[in-house]
């Protein structure tokens, strides 16, 4: 058994029921899908459409492609008849020209709404208030080719575990939060999509429905695919 696989089962094995693994396998080359694919991993998660449309024309059709990385409107066509959930949407614009390319595809596609949680202006993401603002002007309402399935945060990158709690626990009670109000009626408003290689477990802790892991199963990153 390879070393990918051994860490396939190792986080599997780990992790609850409840919460779903992503294998982060941006910059990683087809070979290294497959041996995931091998040790039963479906999910895997890229942040490039160019990249990810490449491997998802040679691999197995039963896997589910989840987009991670910061999308350009632009990009979405290319990956709208396929794609099984979009991690980060982060403006109401994108969730726009998401529903429009999935509608010209004939399909639904479900969206996190990305939550802007660390500390480091870097990340991407609504603050809460934006994001409050933006549901509660409702125009969302009327994108019948999006579904809205639930949250998605990056923590600090940082050693300090209490920031990074406290960071997860942010989100997970502003998940709560938009479960009593905008999305009481939709069940299908269940995901929270947190943590990372370094920072799984306190996401886990937290309430995360699904953990994004990429370097700790692929190793380090190839950026010569």
């Amino acid at each position: 058994m390879s070393h990918i696989q051994e860490e396939i089962h190792r986080i599997q094995a780990e992790i609850p029921a409840s919460t779903r693994l992503v294998a982060v396998s941006k910059f990683h080359p087809i070979e290294a899908l497959q041996e995931a694919y091998e040790a039963g991993q479906r999910i895997f998660g890229e942040s490039k459409v160019q990249e990810m449309t490449a491997k998802y024309e040679a691999l197995p059709k039963d896997i589910e492609w989840h987009f991670i990385g910061h999308l350009q409107t632009n990009k979405i066509k290319y990956m709208a008849p396929y794609v099984a959930l979009v991690h980060g949407v982060d403006s109401f614009k994108l969730l726009k020209e998401i529903n429009k390319q999935a509608e010209k595809a004939n399909r639904v596609i479900p969206c996190l709404l990305q939550i802007h949680i660390a500390q480091e202006e870097t990340k991407f993401g609504f603050s809460f208030e934006e994001c409050r603002q933006m549901l509660d002007e409702g125009l969302w309402k009327e994108l019948t080719h999006i579904s809205i399935a639930g949250v998605m945060g990056m923590a600090t990158n940082t050693d300090d575990e209490n920031c990074i709690k406290k960071e997860f626990q942010s989100l997970s009670h502003f998940f709560h939060e938009l479960t009593q109000t905008h999305f009481a009626q939709q069940p299908s408003f269940q995901e929270i999509s947190m943590g990372m290689s370094d920072d799984y477990p306190i996401a886990i802790e937290e309430g995360a429905t699904m953990v994004r892991v990429g370097s700790k199963i692929f190793g380090a990153r190839n950026y010569n695919v």
